[in-house]
């Protein structure tokens, strides 16, 4: 039990030490060389299905009863898509921008939805658990809608037209933000079983959860070590990353102290799904953009140890 909770309390730090070492101990043993190829595509295919595993078992848990729309949601979410077609807009007009790749990388962070595990730490907190499940639901269901609509516009498929580059996006986002909510929905009505059985695997999604932090880790890697811009630019990208998250944290608890749901409105702009946003990165724009992802991985988790050991902090200090 002590390696179990070790590995749990560590999990960050090992899934990125396992994905970077991993990722330069496979690239640099010759006889493995020409299978390089089919394990790219092989990552290619397990991230979306590890990223639709995660979100369709934190479904799974929820109970589309008890979800409640409140006020702040709609706060953050015209922040969130505010932001997005913000930036979007301004590398459309300015297509030609050297700061492109960096504005790219602000687009992945504002749009990407609260991430699975944002429950477990809402609760952790004293949060409230229903409201940040219903954000969750909320963010996905825009960005499902959002990122196939103006993607596109903002970082052009040379070899595609505007439609079908956004038909080819849709294809892939919709499976990973809407069909795990649907699927999940369907296993509770038809399947109740089923789902019995699903929504106590709440630990398996988190085991889930860092496999695929240490695929998408390793992805990050690949696209430094192939990137070829400045690494000003890759600087810039850990420089937005860590503004983006401290701004989101930053807004979305101020937004929710107007409505007394500071910690839950908070984790719901801040924490993010930042194996998606490697992923989207990775898929839809400039490969090095995937950096933001796993950076911004880093910098929500040490808010989030930080805002763990204020909380027990204060708990003791009530006890005495």
């Amino acid at each position: 039990m002590k390696i179990i909770r070790f590995i749990k309390d560590w999990t960050l730090i090992i899934s990125i030490i396992v994905g970077i070492a991993g990722y330069f101990i496979y690239v640099n043993i010759p006889f493995l060389q020409p299978t390089h190829e089919m394990a790219r595509k092989t990552v290619g295919i397990l991230q979306p299905l590890l990223i639709f595993a995660m979100l369709f078992l934190t479904f799974c848990k929820v109970n589309p009863k008890k979800l409640r729309i409140c006020g702040w949601h709609w706060w953050l979410l015209l922040f969130q898509v505010g932001l997005f077609m913000f930036f979007a807009v301004v590398l459309i007009l300015l297509p030609k921008s050297g700061m492109r790749v960096v504005l790219e990388g602000a687009i992945i962070c504002f749009i990407c939805p609260t991430a699975t595990a944002g429950a477990v730490i809402t609760k952790k907190l004293g949060g409230r658990v229903t409201h940040i499940t219903t954000y969750t639901i909320l963010i996905n269901i825009a960005a499902a809608l959002l990122i196939p609509a103006v993607v596109p516009l903002v970082h052009p498929n040379p070899s595609l037209n505007i439609f079908n580059s956004a038909m080819l996006i849709l294809g892939k986002v919709f499976p990973l933000l809407l069909l795990p909510l649907i699927a999940a929905i369907l296993v509770r009505y038809l399947f109740p079983r089923l789902h019995f059985v699903l929504s106590h695997y709440h630990d398996l999604s988190f085991y889930l959860w860092a496999v695929a932090l240490a695929l998408a880790t390793a992805v990050t890697a690949r696209s430094i070590v192939h990137s070829e811009v400045e690494l000003s630019t890759e600087l810039w990208l850990v420089a937005v990353s860590l503004f983006c998250c401290v701004l989101q944290f930053y807004v979305g608890r101020k937004i929710g102290a107007r409505y007394h749901d500071t910690v839950t409105a908070g984790q719901s702009l801040g924490q993010k799904n930042t194996i998606l946003a490697i992923w989207l990165g990775y898929t839809f724009f400039t490969p090095i953009t995937s950096v933001v992802g796993g950076f911004y991985s880093i910098w929500h988790n040490v808010i989030n140890s930080w805002q763990l050991y204020e909380h027990k902090k204060a708990a003791q200090s009530k006890d005495f």
